[in-house]
């Protein structure tokens, strides 16, 4: 295999696996309760874009910094299945107010919901630390 054919069999597995991650993503946010508008702030994704790849998956076509937030999202959502039995909790633990000190009382949805890569990235550091010794 040549270096061009490694580049063109990692750019599919890239697409592959943006697509998977994005359809789980959705469903993940739409079990949060998350609106359209602020799941297209936290995927970082303009309206039209957000419903062609909603309607299908496989038509994704995201950069790096995307991929981020799907892979960040992915593992807060991990956390939470590792830390809690209740489905009602897993999904429900992103509309709860949260008053530990970086949330001041909000919930961990009104933190993410900005769209700011910071805030996405520190509440997923929270979240995972939840789940502490429960490797």
């Amino acid at each position: 295999m040549n270096t061009s054919d490694f580049s063109t069999h990692k750019h599919a597995d890239l697409k592959r696996m943006g697509s998977a991650g994005l359809k789980a993503v959705l469903n993940i946010l739409e079990k949060w309760g998350c609106s359209a508008e602020q799941s297209m702030a936290i995927l970082r994704l303009p309206k039209a874009t957000f419903y062609k790849y909603r309607n299908d998956p496989s038509q994704a076509r995201l950069d790096r910094d995307q991929l981020t937030r799907l892979s960040y999202l992915l593992n807060m959502h991990q956390a939470l299945r590792i830390v809690f039995e209740n489905r009602d909790n897993v999904y429900g633990f992103m509309n709860k107010k949260n008053h530990n000190p970086y949330f001041h009382g909000r919930t961990p949805l009104e933190v993410i919901e900005s769209g700011d890569f910071g805030a996405l990235y520190e509440t997923y550091k929270r979240i995972d630390t939840l789940r502490g010794g429960l490797w």
